[in-house]
């Protein structure tokens, strides 16, 4: 095991030693589970680090419209269909 020093805000130590105590825990083993608990809420997940955020790949489809002023017009049409009046 690795040894570690942490700070706590008093509130947050105050509700580690109670769960401690009505769990017959010592703090150190209410600070291992919390700390189990979130990097099993936060998998690991390969980062681009240094490369900064991309645009992922985009959905593959067909675009049925191609003349712009058509989609632009088509667009507008679905979106007051969406809008009540």
């Amino acid at each position: 095991m690795v040894r570690t020093q942490i700070q706590l805000p008093e509130p947050l130590y105050r509700d580690v030693q109670r769960v401690a105590r009505e769990h017959d825990w010592s703090i150190a083993e209410v600070i291992r589970r919390g700390a189990e608990v979130i990097t099993r809420a936060y998998p690991h997940f390969k980062s681009n680090a240094g490369q900064g955020w991309q645009l992922p790949p985009p959905i593959p489809g067909k675009l049925l419209i191609s003349d712009p002023s058509a989609l632009r017009d088509a667009l507008r049409t679905d979106f007051e269909a969406q809008i009540p009046a």
